[in-house]
This record gives C-alpha cells, sequence and structure tokens, in this order.
C-alpha cells in the first residue's frame, strides 16, 4: 500500500519547531508536483534552487565516485526530504536524486524561501538546525568513504609490491636458468676446441652440450611464445587432442623415467576432434605434463585423462606429489609465480608454464580448472570446444 503524507505532516519535519501558521505560510509559497518513475530531478554537479518534500513514492540518492562508480547513498520514500542546501547557499548538488516509483512532491524554491523568512524567522533557525545536522552525517559518510579509499589505496600498493617483488625474482630466476646451462655449454666447447676430450667422454660432452643448448632454446621460445600469444590469434582447425596428447608424452617419457615417474593415459578413445591451434596447444599439454612429473614423488604416477561431453572435451593431467598450498593456489597463473623448493627438494624452470597453458585455453575460449590438496596431488582439466 501507497503511503501519502499530507504537506501539513512533512513541513514541521522538516523544519521542527515550526508553528502552524508558518506551516501555512510554507505551503502557500509552494507547489505541488507529480512525476513519473526515473525522472531526475536533482543532478549533481549542478546550480539548483528548489527544496523537495516528498508527499507521496520512493527516490534514490547516488554519487559519482572517481568518475567511474555511480554509488547509491540510501533511498526516500514519503515524509522524507531533500534538496535543503539550495535554499541557502548557492552551491552544487551534491548527489543525484531520481524517483524510482511514481512520485507527488511539494517543492520550495528559494524566491519562495525567502518570502517566508520575510514573515516567519523561526524558519530559519529551524532551517539552520536542520542542515547542520544533515552536515554532520554527510561528514560522516565522507570520512567513511575516505577510510574505505585509503584501504583500497593501501591493498593496492600492497599488490604492486608484491609484483614487483615478483617480477625482480622472475629475472632472477631467468638470469639463473639461461646462465647455468649457458656456463656448461661453454665449459665442454672450450674443453673441446682444446682437444681435451676423446671417445666416450667427447660423446658423452657432446650430449650435455646439445641438452644445455635445447633448455636455452626451449626458455628462450616460451618467454617468446608469453610474449607474443595475445598478439597472435590463429586460424583453428580440427585437432586430434589425443594425438597431442600423445606426443607430449612421448616427449617427456625420459625424464618421468630419470624421476621414476610413470604416465598413464586413460579412455582415450572415441575422442572427437577440438577446435584449436595444434602447436599451441601442445604447448599448453606441455607445461601441464611437465609440472605433473616434476611434482611428482619418485616412484608416482601421473594421470592424463580424455571425456566427450556435449560439445565439449576435456583432458585432465593428475598427480599425486606436492600439491599446491592454498596460500598459493590463486596465484599459480601468474607470470611471475613459481614454487622453487619444497620441503629439500629444489625446482628449476621460471614457473612462466601455467601461465601460457592459461593464455592458450582462454585464447580457445574453453576453461582451465585446478583441484589440489597439499602433500596428495593436484589435477587440472582443460576443457575445449569439440570441432562441429
Amino acid at each position: 500500500m501507497t503511503t501519502i503524507r499530507t504537506p501539513a505532516k512533512i513541513i514541521p519535519r522538516a523544519f521542527p519547531g515550526i508553528k502552524p501558521d508558518e506551516v501555512q505560510e510554507i505551503i502557500m509559497n509552494s507547489r505541488i508536483k507529480t512525476y513519473p518513475a526515473e525522472t531526475v530531478v536533482c543532478v549533481e554537479g549542478a546550480f539548483e534552487q528548489t527544496f523537495y518534500m516528498i508527499l507521496e513514492g520512493d527516490f534514490e540518492v547516488t554519487k559519482n565516485i572517481n568518475n567511474s562508480e555511480q554509488r547509491l547513498l540510501k533511498t526516500l520514500t514519503a515524509g522524507d526530504f531533500f534538496g535543503e542546501m539550495a535554499l541557502i547557499h548557492n552551491a552544487a548538488r551534491a548527489a543525484t536524486v531520481k524517483s524510482m516509483t511514481n512520485v507527488v512532491v511539494l517543492e520550495l524554491d528559494k524566491e519562495g524561501f525567502d518570502r517566508v523568512l520575510k514573515r516567519s524567522p523561526s524558519v530559519a533557525m529551524a532551517m539552520v538546525g536542520e542542515i547542520s545536522k544533515r552536515l554532520r552525517q554527510n561528514d560522516e559518510i565522507a570520512i567513511e568513504d575516505l577510510r574505505l579509499r585509503a584501504s583500497e589505496l593501501a591493498n593496492a600498493y600492497q599488490q604492486l609490491a608484491e609484483q614487483e617483488l615478483a617480477r625482480r625474482e622472475f629475472l632472477s630466476s631467468i638470469a639463473h636458468e639461461l646462465r647455468t646451462p649457458l656456463m656448461i655449454a661453454s665449459g665442454y666447447l672450450h674443453a673441446l676446441k682444446r682437444g681435451m676430450l676423446s671417445g666416450e667422454q667427447l660423446t658423452t660432452s657432446v650430449d650435455t652440450i646439445s641438452r644445455s643448448v635445447d633448455q636455452i632454446v626451449t626458455l628462450t621460445n616460451d618467454l617468446l611464445f608469453l610474449q607474443e600469444i595475445e598478439l597472435v590469434i590463429p586460424e583453428f582447425q580440427p585437432v586430434d587432442i589425443v594425438e597431442v596428447v600423445r606426443n607430449v608424452v612421448r616427449k617427456y617419457e625420459g625424464r618421468a623415467k630419470d624421476r621414476g615417474v610413470t604416465i598413464k593415459l586413460r579412455d582415450e578413445r572415441n575422442i572427437p576432434n577440438v577446435q584449436g591451434d595444434t602447436q599451441s596447444l601442445e604447448r599448453a599439454i606441455t607445461a601441464l605434463v611437465d609440472n605433473a612429473i616434476k611434482f611428482s614423488a619418485p616412484n608416482g604416477v601421473v594421470e592424463i585423462r580424455f571425456a566427450s561431453q556435449n560439445n565439449k572435451v576435456s583432458v585432465s593431467v593428475e598427480d599425486h606429489g606436492i600439491g599446491i598450498d592454498d596460500a598459493l593456489r590463486p596465484r599459480i597463473f601468474d607470470r611471475f609465480v613459481h614454487l622453487e623448493r619444497s620441503s629439500e627438494e629444489l625446482y628449476g624452470g621460471l614457473g612462466i608454464g601455467l601461465s601460457i597453458t592459461r593464455q592458450v585455453i582462454h585464447q580457445h575460449k574453453g576453461s582451465l580448472d585446478v583441484e589440489s590438496q597439499l602433500g596428495k596431488g593436484s589435477k587440472f582439466t582443460i576443457t575445449l570446444l569439440k570441432w562441429l
């Protein structure tokens, strides 16, 4: 049921303590108007000279924050009033007021108010008291808003500091990851140049140089790929995702064997093609398999499962290794974040693999989900669109 207030009841509420004859004086100098819903009667920043008392309906009061956010300050109903500052001070509106329903208001402009003051000075005293009260309320709102903004600024500063620290650590890691294979390759090359190696020792040295160069090339390609992936939009083709995974597994069989890790493929039959780019999807899968092997316990098992449902295909890579700490999980896809050590084991790499995977899957309009429990392992699931 709609609440309707009469001017005779609202005016004493707006100006506490005024006399009945003064109420009638205000009514005589005011006007009653109706507005439909969604009507803006006060505009923030505008210079207006009308005071409103709500007889019927509802209004919302909003304020622009940082030129980007329109914040709701409060709602007003029958019996409330707004715009009183316009009667005594030539200042811009502090907020925007818009009708939420059909409304009826009593409007008093500055000229009418001045006429009332000439005959009823006590109205001025009532107005000063009420405005002082409103100003205190507005100050409290402003102080709370400043506190909120200060907290947001502190959080933003903390995030920037953390990102800067992560960036420096990332650059240090790049230097380390490049320096180690370069020094190894350089040392063996100098030995070769001086004729210090022969026979089986020569063969072993050449293999070591080859692995070091491959490590440098892989790292460089990953960095370039991560930098360029957002700029290059591949043309999607039908991709045999099972064959992509098998290619990755073949490449990592040696590394898995060195750690005593077994890779098992599950449910790979009758999996349809997906929409995608073979090369970038192979990089995405490679990062997941590499991590699964790296973080598995010795003699562990990495399971790769396929599933097809409706118009989507999913690939999950699950290990039963160290898992991910809850505090680190929200940041594992950040470019500059990686796990360097767990207990006594030191892990190499830059930690950009998951960032590459996320970028690739985002570009494919797919999803990347992670389930993990510390000490029990992790499962990463890629979901892609079928080729239709």
